[in-house]
């Protein structure tokens, strides 16, 4: 289940509020929590955004 924490954290990543390595370095402490799928998801959600 993706958490409020996981979405705001897509959130900022969409928006572009976050430096490259931020963005992994917040990913890196809630991914063990995910599922394959939810990262599946997250991944899907990002590309189709980031392309924009």
């Amino acid at each position: 289940m993706i958490t409020k924490e996981v979405n705001d954290w897509i959130r900022k990543v969409e928006t572009r509020n976050y430096s490259s390595w931020d963005i992994m370095e917040e990913f890196a402490r809630f991914h063990k929590y995910l599922s394959k799928e939810e990262v599946i998801h997250i991944k899907k959600r990002l590309e189709k955004n980031i392309k924009r």
